[in-house]
């Protein structure tokens, strides 16, 4: 993010350095944990260039720290927060240490979901990639079992009540299969909890793999390994910040090479059996 030319609203601009998501940060200044000029700041406090801004005790620097945004392979049995009382392996444990910064994720995946997931350290950006407004398209492979009848297909395009509301697949595509198991692409554009699972159940299916391929612009792709993450290239970059409305931030620096894996990562398995995409 750009150094403040005008006011802006703390909590914002705190998610553009990326010092948490929004909604931590709106936590912490509810919690008098943010002090603007020697004041305790309020929620929608504005906040300009030549402002002290403490946070939790920390005075901020008045460089601005470039923004990074990487893909993770999240492999089953990864937790999405960022500590668990049962002592599951998290997906903040295998991504790059930060200084002065915190990853914020885009979207979660539940425990027995594999696939994409974005972080950034600009938590503007990930609000805005959240926000229902942007509607953002994601796509999973979904393994089924069994044969799943045409009729039942086109009811879960056509919507199926759930008990927070209808949905509906925007699309869904078959993928091919052996045995038991019959593969398909699904796509959804809302982050309603465990929404593509339960879709499937309310049809009388059972899901016993579900991967997410994309998020938005964003591809999974296929040279990257369950566990490890890739930095996003700028093209990706910039389609990120043109789907979220906002003006791309100050990249930073090349960071490794793709594939890496974060230190303290747990060692994931190859996702074995995944269907080739429809061409």
């Amino acid at each position: 993010m750009a150094a403040l030319e005008m006011s802006e609203r703390l909590q914002k601009y705190l998610a553009a350095r990326g010092l948490g998501s929004r909604r931590e940060i709106e936590v912490w200044i509810a919690n008098g944990e943010v002090m603007v000029n020697g004041r305790v700041a309020t929620l929608g406090d504005q906040v300009q260039a030549g402002d002290e801004i403490r946070v939790r005790g920390r005075v901020l620097r008045g460089d601005e720290r470039p923004q990074r945004w990487i893909a993770y392979h999240k492999p089953e049995g990864e937790i999405c927060s960022r500590s668990d009382p049962e002592g599951r392996s998290s997906v903040f444990s295998a991504l790059p240490r930060l200084r002065d910064q915190r990853w914020v994720s885009v979207g979660r995946l539940d425990l027995n979901t594999s696939g994409l997931l974005l972080f950034t350290t600009d938590g503007d950006l990930a609000h805005a990639l959240m926000h229902p407004s942007q509607a953002l398209v994601r796509e999973y492979a979904v393994r089924v079992l069994g044969e799943v009848p045409a009729e039942t297909l086109q009811g879960l395009l056509a919507g199926i009540e759930l008990e927070d509301g209808p949905a509906r697949f925007e699309t869904l595509v078959e993928a091919g299969g052996e045995g038991a198991n019959r593969w398909f692409h699904v796509t959804v554009s809302e982050g309603r909890n465990r929404l593509v699972r339960r879709l499937w159940e309310a049809a009388g299916c059972t899901v016993s793999r579900l991967i997410r391929i994309r998020y938005g612009p964003v591809a999974l792709g296929r040279g990257l390994r369950v566990g490890r993450f890739r930095d996003l290239v700028p093209e990706e970059v910039a389609a990120l910040y043109e789907a979220a409305g906002l003006p791309r931030a100050r990249p930073a620096h090349a960071h490794g090479r793709p594939g890496a894996r974060g230190r303290g990562a747990a060692r994931g398995k190859r996702v074995r059996g995944r269907p080739k995409r429809n061409r």
